[in-house]
């Protein structure tokens, strides 16, 4: 499908400077964007800065999207707080380092932070499908002092969809080429494609994990958060009976459709299919190989005829997962979405900068063909500030 252009009154409304807030799986620290978003529905970066979570906030995040438990709601809304807190706190210093005046913000959008995706249901039972974000839009709204959008998935599994892939709008507004099949590749925590035919419907889907695995591997064998270049995996040597043994999780041969997060593959998930007298390097390795060949499947599979993949996320300075990318994938040209005028550390954040002028201006966020809902809908709930009554005013 392909949305409305957006011009004359509605256009006047809701062009100017917005924020995106994200935390992604790997809850490696909040992005931060500040965008200008023209009447066209482009977006321009002034300014991405990615904020560092506390320690123990960010602890307890990880066990979390690992599928811990919740110890209490006193526990739950606690932490919906502290996150909300935290998001307002990036908004306050981006926007200072940037010299902007909150006033100067017609809205911000705040992913929050995944705790738990279940789109099929807590018990996989397609009864009772969920997506839970934390971070109030309340408090945002209120320490920031901008009007806030927020909660963006839930509507999404509310209308039958997965609730993401959410990006895959802005980058068929900004990445679609007239003669190209291109695919916008995110390798975050979780690694998703949007696929972007030259007509046609836009497509859209997770593949399975990208640095959320090797970063808690990598943290847990060298005390390191990440893999720097992909360094501890140069080391390592791929063992083919631990690959295929991770190959034989059954949701990779699902269809689109899919999402997935942290709650389903994490360091137990990795446990229960090593050997256990693997070499940590050759298990670092393993799981890079399993991230490049799962993305070049699902390509492969969905649209063979891919000219480019444009990569953005954190794994786009993991030179070795790039280069095994590329050996699965002859021919394709891989490159950063950078060479196209998109900052690939800050694409997510622009997303959500974007998706809350989609709110605002009364047009929807998701795309029926990647998530699979119903229809389209408008996304997210707006919490305006105390002295504006929507996000609409001058």
């Amino acid at each position: 499908m392909s949305y409305p252009s957006v011009d004359g009154l509605v256009a006047r409304l809701v062009d100017g400077l917005f924020v995106g807030l994200i935390s992604g799986t790997s809850a490696d620290g909040i992005d931060a964007a500040l965008v200008r978003v023209h009447a066209s529905g482009d977006c321009e970066l002034l300014l991405g800065r990615t904020f560092a979570w506390e320690p123990s906030l960010r602890s307890r995040l990880v066990e979390l999207g690992q599928g811990g438990a919740m110890q209490s709601i006193e526990e739950l809304g606690t932490l919906d707080v502290r996150i909300a807190e935290a998001f307002a706190d990036a908004t306050c210093r981006l926007l200072d380092a940037a010299g902007v005046s909150p006033k100067q913000v017609r809205a911000l959008g705040s992913h929050g932070q995944t705790v738990r995706h279940r789109p099929a249901g807590a018990r996989f039972d397609g009864q009772h499908p969920f997506t839970m974000q934390l971070g109030d839009g309340n408090v945002i709204a209120e320490r920031s002092g901008i009007t806030t959008v927020a909660d963006f998935r839930r509507r999404d599994v509310a209308a039958g969809g997965h609730g993401a892939p959410l990006l895959p709008a802005l980058h068929a507004a900004m990445l679609r080429h007239p003669d190209e099949h291109r695919a916008v590749l995110n390798l975050g925590g979780i690694a998703n494609f949007t696929l972007l035919p030259p007509h046609g419907d836009v497509r859209g889907f997770d593949t399975g994990p990208a640095n959320a695995l090797m970063d808690a591997w990598c943290e847990r064998e060298l005390g390191q958060p990440y893999d720097a270049d992909g360094a501890f995996a140069s080391r390592g040597t791929v063992d083919p009976e631990l690959l295929a043994r991770l190959l034989d999780e059954p949701w990779f041969a699902l269809a689109p459709p899919k999402s997935t997060g942290r709650e389903h593959f994490h360091l137990d998930w990795l446990q229960a299919r090593l050997g256990g007298d693997e070499a940590a390097g050759d298990v670092q390795a393993t799981l890079l190989e399993l991230t490049a060949v799962t993305v070049a499947d699902a390509l492969l599979a969905q649209q063979p005829q891919t000219d480019r993949v444009l990569v953005c996320g954190g794994g786009v300075h993991n030179a070795r997962l790039l280069q095994r990318l590329g050996a699965h994938l002859p021919g394709v040209a891989i490159e950063s979405t950078a060479q196209h005028g998109l900052d690939p550390d800050f694409v997510e954040a622009m997303g959500f900068a974007w998706l809350a002028r989609q709110t605002l201006a009364g047009l929807a966020g998701n795309l029926p063909s990647v998530t699979g809902a119903v229809g389209p809908r408008v996304l997210g709930a707006i919490y305006p500030v105390a002295t504006q009554s929507s996000g609409f005013a001058d």
